[in-house]
Formats: C-alpha cells, sequence, structure tokens
C-alpha cells in the first residue's frame, strides 16, 4: 500500500503559515506541535532547515536548538511567489489574463480598485 503524497511545497507553506501567525520566533518543536498531524520533528527540524537556507527564514540560538522567524510578511512572499511565476520569456497575457478570469468577483473588484489606485500614484 502506498502512502498518500503530500504536493510539493505543502510542509513548507504550513511551516510558513505557522510562523506567519506567531507573536514571536518558534522551535522546531513548537512548529511540529502547531502544524500537527504526523510529522516528525525531524521533518520539521529539516523544513525550517531548508527554509533558513533559501532566505524564507531567519534563526537564532535557543537552547541545543533555534529559534526561527520569516523574513518577509505573508503577503511579500506571495508577491514574490507571483513575480517567480512570471518569469521572461513566458506568454505573460496569457497568464495574468487565466489569473485574472480565475478571481471570484469581489477579488476581481479589489484588483481593479488597486490597479486604479496604483495608476493614480495612490
Amino acid at each position: 500500500m502506498t502512502k498518500d503524497r503530500r504536493r510539493p511545497g505543502t510542509l513548507e507553506a504550513a511551516v510558513m503559515a505557522s510562523l506567519w501567525a506567531a507573536d514571536a520566533p518558534m522551535t522546531a518543536s513548537q512548529v511540529q506541535q502547531q502544524v500537527g498531524g504526523d510529522l516528525a520533528y525531524n521533518t520539521v527540524q529539516t523544513i525550517l532547515i531548508r527554509l533558513h537556507e533559501k532566505g524564507e527564514v531567519q534563526r537564532r540560538r535557543a537552547g541545543r536548538g533555534h529559534e526561527y522567524w520569516p523574513v518577509h510578511d505573508a503577503a511579500t512572499a506571495a508577491v514574490a511567489q507571483m513575480r517567480a511565476a512570471l518569469p521572461d520569456g513566458t506568454d505573460r497575457h496569457a497568464v495574468l489574463r487565466q489569473f485574472a478570469e480565475s478571481l471570484d468577483a469581489s477579488d476581481a473588484a479589489l484588483l481593479r480598485d488597486l490597479l486604479a489606485d496604483a495608476d493614480r500614484g495612490a
């Protein structure tokens, strides 16, 4: 019997969501408790180390381990992901059109308002 596989990045996203929701830096053990599920401590620790190597989190020594906190807030990180999804050479028009078409009415209205504000220099 095969174990259900998580989509790539799912665990990193869960760890980052936990760090963003925290009021203070967290240890790997605290993140493990927050994320829950069947994640082993070593798995959470490995994810945090990889996020640190990618520059997504900072850390400082705390006892025998480390405390971690996000470098950027969730909105800034989402913008970086969106920009990375639009590399040069991609049909940007098609990607942006499909993104716009995927928005529900309230998100589309919000995006229109934000674009209008940006055009006005607000």
